[in-house]
């Protein structure tokens, strides 16, 4: 089957704006943590970011992943392409194949220095919701792009499945950044398959050895399997406080700031963790 560009914008942007609008009326109907620390200006800041990130795509790489899976499938390239695995199999072997990936992929973010400057751009939100899941630097962006056209071509996955796991991987990125309630019976079956926003919450905490575990994005299992798994946050889904510890001021909600971070030394911003667990200490004072 083959996708014209307008098809495959039309699919996915479809099915990104319905997730979107059902876990924002999610978020507001049952949020899951009951003190929100972020305001429209972080959220706003968030989405623009987001419109950047797909003006660059667009305007840089159209339809790159699904060009190189059709130049891939023409030329006989790939894995699975030369061994001539059938259509079902395949679909499904890339659709793992790709999920671990990104789950390396995300591990390596965090363990090479010049890529976790461009990642902690995710990271910087100091509260996490639907919005968080669309935050990434540019960079970001164009480096993960180029990984999974790599992928493409070594694999040789079929078309639909490039498709299918792009729609979902944005889709189940909205999803596991959430701040919705999902009642913990549900939650804990779903997270023996998929990655909830609980799970996913613990990744997003200050504390480095908790920010350092539950890297999936979609599947589950790959935490459990390499050892990264850690079931739930140290203080609390209502305790735990979320971004990095060195850019918590206002001026860094700015998109512009977001833009220059990966160019920013830490360091020099590391005070600001102390000043927020100052102002923390006086808001619980005051409402005692």
């Amino acid at each position: 089957m083959i996708f014209t560009a307008n098809q495959e914008l039309i699919i996915r942007l479809s099915v990104f704006l319905g997730v979107f609008v059902v876990l924002v009326s999610w978020e507001l109907v049952a949020p899951r943590r009951s003190k929100v620390l972020s305001a429209w200006k972080r959220r706003g800041a968030n989405l623009l970011l987001m419109i950047a990130n797909a003006f660059v795509l667009r305007l840089l790489l159209p339809l790159a992943a699904l060009s190189m899976a059709t130049l891939a499938s023409v030329s006989g390239w790939g894995l699975l392409n030369s061994l001539a695995v059938n259509i079902w199999l395949a679909g499904i072997l890339s659709f793992l194949l790709f999920d671990l990936l990104i789950y390396f992929q995300h591990r390596l973010m965090h363990k090479i220095s010049f890529l976790w400057r461009i990642h902690r751009v995710h990271h910087s939100d100091t509260d996490i919701d639907v919005t968080t899941g669309v935050r990434f630097h540019p960079l970001e962006i164009l480096l993960s792009l180029c990984i999974k056209i790599t992928a493409v071509l070594l694999i040789g996955p079929p078309l639909i499945a490039v498709i299918v796991f792009e729609v979902v991987l944005s889709s189940s990125s909205l999803f596991n950044h959430a701040n919705i309630f999902v009642p913990l019976k549900v939650e804990g079956i779903l997270r023996n398959f998929i990655v909830t926003p609980d799970m996913h919450r613990v990744h997003h905490s200050v504390k480095e050895y908790e920010t350092n575990s539950n890297f999936g994005f979609n599947i589950s299992l790959w935490d459990r399997l390499f050892g990264s798994y850690r079931a739930q946050p140290e203080d609390g889904h209502q305790g735990i406080i979320v971004g990095l510890k060195e850019f918590r001021g206002p001026e860094f909600v700015n998109v512009l700031w977001l833009f220059r971070q990966p160019l920013l030394n830490s360091a020099e911003f590391a005070s600001n963790y102390d000043r927020l667990i100052n102002e923390l200490s006086d808001d619980k004072g005051t409402l005692e």
